[in-house]
Parts: C-alpha cells; sequence; structure tokens
C-alpha cells in the first residue's frame, strides 16, 4: 500500500490532482479519528482533517520520501489539534443544560448513528466517561495516550508523527496512563 501511496504523491508532485483525491479516500478517516479522539468534537474533527489535507497538499514538495507518508500526515494532523486545544476556551459543556427545554443537556443532542442494544448501555456510558476523561487530560499527556491506546500507533511512530524523542513518547504515555488513572480511580 505505501508503494502505491508514494506513486500518487510522484503523480501530486507532478501537478496530478486526482491522484490527491485517491490519498485523500485512503486516510480520511484515519485522519478524522486522530482529529476526534483528540478534540472530542465532530464538526471540528472534520474541519481539521480538511484542514490536514489542505496543508499535506499545499507542502507534499516538503514530504521526505525516505519516510512514510502516514506518519508525516498524521503529524500535521496532530499538531493542528493541538494548535486548536491551546487556542480553545470552552464555551460549553456537554453537561450544561440546553436552554429553551425542560432538562436536556448536550449530551443529549449528539448523533447517534445507531442504536445500542440495552445491554451495551452501561459499556457506552463507560467509553463516554473514559473518552471524556481523555479529553480532560492536558494536550501533551492526551495526544499519545489517543495515538497509542485509542489508534494503536508505535511508540516510534508516534514519536516521529509527534517530533518527540521516543523516551519523551514513553514518560508521556506513563505519565498520561497515572493522571487517568487517578482521574478514573472512583470507577
Amino acid at each position: 500500500m505505501e508503494t502505491m501511496i508514494r506513486q500518487k504523491i510522484k503523480a501530486v508532485r507532478k501537478g496530478d490532482q486526482s491522484a490527491f483525491e485517491d490519498i485523500v479516500s485512503f486516510y480520511q478517516n484515519k485522519v478524522y479519528y486522530i482529529c476526534y479522539r483528540m478534540i472530542g468534537n465532530a464538526y471540528e474533527a472534520e474541519d481539521l482533517a480538511q484542514e490536514a489535507f489542505i496543508r499535506a497538499y499545499t507542502n507534499i514538495h516538503t514530504f521526505d520520501e525516505r519516510r512514510k507518508f502516514s506518519t508525516w500526515l498524521y503529524r500535521i494532523a496532530t499538531n493542528l489539534t493541538i494548535d486548536r486545544i491551546r487556542k480553545k476556551k470552552p464555551d460549553y459543556y456537554l453537561d450544561a443544560e440546553v436552554r429553551g427545554t425542560d432538562g436536556l443537556d448536550m449530551y443529549s443532542q449528539l448523533a447517534i448513528d445507531q442504536a445500542s442494544p440495552e445491554e451495551e448501555v452501561e459499556s457506552l456510558e463507560l467509553q463516554s466517561y473514559i473518552h471524556r476523561e481523555i479529553l480532560a487530560l492536558p494536550p501533551k499527556y492526551r495526544s499519545v495516550i489517543v495515538l497509542r491506546y485509542l489508534d494503536e500507533l508505535a511508540l516510534q511512530e508516534i514519536a516521529e508523527i509527534l517530533d518527540i524523542p521516543v523516551g519523551t513518547v514513553k514518560t508521556r504515555v506513563h505519565r498520561g496512563r497515572e493522571a487517568l488513572r487517578k482521574r478514573l480511580r472512583h470507577v
């Protein structure tokens, strides 16, 4: 697959825009989920993923072909998401009541693609709670926890995406896990 991506990159560099469409099609879900798991908002994740592809396209000439394209693209997406998190001030809270409703909160406004069976409700609530706690971690820990445990990337790949040493990744994973463990100790 990496060979096909490298061929597409060469075609893009020669001016073939349709080759980049193929690259986007291949990576769009993965980039979206990286952004979504870090930011926790579907609309912002879509914007960030789109911006990541735009940046990748406009900077394709800087891509080092000796490296994996996915790592380079994920780094762009992760950096954009971290920047957005740093700039973002929370203007709403999911547990805040929606004005004009009778006790509905923002959680009730989240779209669910598919109704889950009753026996999975508790599991879904726990997953949701854990995800909220991950979102509450500082960005430097949140990014490594998301990349390591939700996206299941190797430590070396995380180091390349974040452009930090593997030892730093290990430290942040450990500290992020400890911070998360403290936040989840009563579960």
